[in-house]
């Protein structure tokens, strides 16, 4: 029998949501939105899973979801079908019957996927990248690099961090203040591990990003929320915090542009934190995770730089800078008690970094392809961030709130009305657009906007989804009157 379908699906491990939960669900919009019909067969469990790359376990847990919730149908010795009993299946075939021909075909769109801000590939120097790293091994002192090397990374490329970081960010650090890593949220990992222990608390922005947040939990802390304003983290809540908890051990901020919302962390608000930190003695666990993507004068400057702070771990990560796949973030810190502990737990869990990329990406920075690559790619992004402010302005300006960010690769938008976000996403997930659910920028309760990136899709596909997002909001927002 013939298979036609192909299941459109790419594991998002930001997602709290188990795997074999992200497969059924998105095959349950398949057959929502008609990519799948009433008596079409799935593919054997063996076979998908061989096509998403993953254990058969995990197709078999998600089938067996599917006919739990009675949305497939198993038929002995044939095999996984498309229950034909769903009234809402039925509807769909009925549209199908009478519909025009395009919009048929518009069902079986590959969906429109809304990342947390990811770059766009196709203009990444990937070339320039394959050419540096082939001529590494061509050298003749190339069996040297084979071995093992320094836990924290090459002692050159840490040099070439360590001047960019003081050149471009004002910041006052040496090569072995530095530890390279396997992309920022191995930096994030490695000091949780080694800052906190069970017991200790951490002040994180609420909303704020998930991923560190388990990093920290996973290291036995617990975490404090502080809201979030057009202003950055808002200290009134971290001042409330420190007196009412005797355990804090650090703050988690993001305030060159606070993931997700976008905003700056203002001067005042700066100087004030690090004289909290300074006053408590607790250390600031600084992500800047886009400095690079920057429209005005110039960035602003880190928390880190101020020579006045005490204690700081500052995370930085160049994959959005050479290549999305490539896994180089590093973390600066003056505490070479800190800096001691991490080298000594990544030679336990990775023995050291990818050497050989470490040359090639130096090898690009010296002579000058990662500087041409910034600029070009900063006039690129600019360019569609105004467009998409344009579509927004065209589509969206009466239901909900944004403003134009001075940097980085996504905009915040706060619809005016509170609304039903699961409702929101089920219903632009039948329209083939993929947004993050709220709740996954949440501490308790989930916050009434989302963030809309644009780095990595076409000026098409931001126009038509912003179109349709505009739709399913004004029509959810004249339902929660």
């Amino acid at each position: 029998m013939l298979r036609p379908w192909k299941l459109e699906f790419e594991i998002d491990k930001k997602l709290e949501k188990a795997v074999y939960l992200q497969i059924a669900d998105t095959i349950i919009a398949d057959i929502r939105s008609g990519r799948l019909a009433a008596g079409d067969a799935l593919p054997g469990s063996r076979n998908l899973a061989l096509m998403l790359k993953i254990n058969r376990n995990t197709v078999v847990e998600a089938y067996q979801v599917l006919i739990n919730e009675e949305w497939v149908i198993s038929k002995e010795r044939k095999g996984i079908f498309v229950s034909e009993k769903l009234p809402v299946l039925q509807e769909r075939l009925s549209e199908k019957r009478t519909a025009p021909e395009e919009n048929v075909s518009a069902l079986n769109r590959p969906v429109i996927n809304f990342d947390d801000g990811h770059p766009d590939s196709k203009i990444a120097p990937v070339a320039e990248l394959a050419r540096a790293y082939r001529q590494i091994f061509n050298r003749k002192a190339k069996w040297q690099m084979m071995g093992y090397g320094n836990e924290h990374g090459d002692i050159e490329f840490r040099k070439v961090i360590s001047q960019m970081l003081n050149h471009q960010r004002g910041m006052h650090i040496n090569e072995n203040e530095i530890s390279i890593t396997r992309g920022s949220q191995m930096a994030m990992f490695l000091t949780a591990q080694c800052l906190l222990k069970a017991g200790d608390q951490v002040i994180v922005e609420n909303p704020g990003y998930k991923p560190a947040w388990k990093a920290f939990e996973y290291a036995g802390a617990e975490l404090l929320p502080a809201g979030v304003d057009h202003e950055g983290i808002i200290i009134e809540d971290i001042e409330k915090l420190l007196t009412e908890n005797q355990n804090i051990k650090a703050i988690y901020i993001t305030p060159h542009r606070q993931y997700p919302t976008t905003v700056t962390l203002s001067l005042t608000r700066r100087l004030k934190l690090i004289e909290l930190s300074n006053q408590y003695g607790i250390t600031i666990i600084e992500d800047d995770y886009d400095n690079e993507f920057h429209f005005g004068y110039r960035p602003i400057l880190p928390v880190s730089s101020f020579a006045e702070l005490n204690s700081y771990v500052y995370i930085g990560t160049l994959s959005k800078v050479v290549a999305p796949a490539l896994r180089i973030g590093y973390l600066a810190s003056k505490d070479p008690n800190m800096i001691q502990k991490i080298g000594d737990l990544r030679k336990i869990i990775d023995v050291q970094g990818d050497v050989i990329m470490e040359q090639a990406v130096l090898q690009l920075i010296k002579e000058g392809t990662v500087k041409k690559h910034i600029k070009k790619a900063t006039v690129h992004y600019k360019n569609k961030r105004d467009l998409v402010f344009y579509f927004l302005e065209k589509y969206l300006k009466d239901i909900a709130d944004f403003t134009l960010p001075e940097g980085g690769l996504a905009f915040w938008i706060a619809p005016r009305k509170k609304l039903n976000w699961d409702a929101v996403s089920a219903l632009l997930l039948e329209k083939n657009i993929n947004i993050i659910h709220p709740q996954q920028y949440s501490h308790d309760r989930i916050i009434n906007g989302f963030r809309l990136s644009y780095g990595s899709l076409s000026e098409e596909q931001l126009e038509l989804s912003i179109k349709i997002i505009s739709e399913v909001l004004k029509n959810e927002s004249a339902r929660s009157k």
